[in-house]
């Protein structure tokens, strides 16, 4: 619910739980699901509308192909910038249980995935889809999913913010926090808030945090005035980054791509135009938990350095190179692919 001072944040992360256990649909799978459905429907578009050196015949494979290298590279991705225990942990439910798949590497349902392991293996998905299906210049397909990126980028960070995880740093005024500000019910289990006034309100003893909190997503108006008051307002981080990452980089990428371009410029903009911008929202957002700051930088914004210097490298190369200029969305649709020689 919107109160007068911040947002409570009150949102379920699962559309249907079907077990205790966590398993069940939740909108950060639906969010893979809907970038997934609107990239493939923008590649047709340029694929019959000949902006694409890829037959419409040949989008479905390729989206396959970025399916898998988005969901392995964004998972070894963060296995390996933020997790390293994830290779070598067996994977367990909320009250510590081993359970199925065992690995928990393999337990993507309880989270963490990594943007730049997915574009880093996006990327590569794409050089083996090119040079499997002998399509010139490489680098073009690169360039495809580069721009439909976005979309997919958007909806994930609204998910995380669904998720109630990534939390923004504490807004500066904690008086008098303003209304777009954030409270987390789950801020409880760090133990600094005073519940001593519900201890004879709230039955249980060892469930008497996780009652608590579910007393404040149900809107118990006793628990909410005891404790929404001491709840610390956090900026929202997520939705920071949702809107960096969405409409803000789809804008670039349309104007960087709106005249015909060597191939690799756009995957270039695309990684100098992202790093920016994450480097940007990251000021506001916690660093991740137990990842030590690199040379006073958050993960993040250090990998996100080394995207800008790649981008940089990109598009110096790609636009010296003797490859055809592709794309053109402000030009006149073509009914023929365009030349590869």
């Amino acid at each position: 619910m919107f109160l007068a001072e911040s947002y409570l944040h009150t949102l379920d992360p699962y559309v249907i739980q079907l077990t205790d256990g966590g398993f069940g649909i939740r909108w950060y799978g639906l969010a893979y699901v809907a970038g997934f459905l609107i990239a493939w429907l923008l590649i047709k578009w340029l694929a019959n509308t000949g902006r694409s050196v890829v037959p419409p015949q040949k989008v479905a494979d390729l989206m396959i192909y970025a399916i898998i290298g988005v969901l392995v590279g964004g998972r070894l991705g963060y296995a390996a910038f933020y997790d390293p225990s994830l290779f070598t942990d067996a994977a367990r439910d909320m009250d510590g249980r081993v359970v199925p798949p065992w690995w928990a590497l393999l337990a993507i349902n309880q989270g963490g995935m990594a943007s730049h392991g997915g574009m880093i293996g996006v990327l590569i998905a794409m050089l083996i889809f090119m040079i499997r299906n002998k399509l010139v210049p490489i680098i073009h397909a690169a360039d495809l999913i580069a721009f439909v990126a976005p979309p997919g980028l958007f909806l994930g960070r609204m998910a995380n913010f669904i998720n109630g995880e990534l939390w923004g740093h504490p807004v500066p005024d904690q008086e008098n926090p303003a209304w777009w500000s954030v409270k987390y019910p789950e801020e409880i289990y760090l133990g600094e808030t005073n519940l001593e006034q519900l201890r004879g309100v709230v039955p249980g003893d060892q469930t008497f945090l996780p009652t608590v909190v579910d007393s404040l997503r149900a809107g118990d108006p006793v628990v909410m005035e005891v404790v929404v008051p001491q709840l610390t307002a956090y900026y929202p981080s997520q939705i920071f980054q949702a809107l960096a990452d969405g409409p803000i980089l789809f804008l670039i990428l349309i104007a960087a791509w709106w005249a015909p371009k060597k191939g690799g410029v756009l995957t270039g903009t695309f990684l100098i135009a992202y790093g920016i911008l994450r480097i940007l929202t990251e000021i506001f957002r916690q660093p991740d938990e137990g990842v030590s700051l690199l040379m006073g930088l958050s993960r993040g914004q250090f990998l996100s350095v080394i995207m800008i210097l790649a981008g940089i490298l990109f598009v110096l190369f790609a636009s010296k190179s003797k490859g055809p200029k592709l794309g053109g969305l402000g030009c006149p649709p073509t009914t023929t692919q365009p030349s590869t020689s």
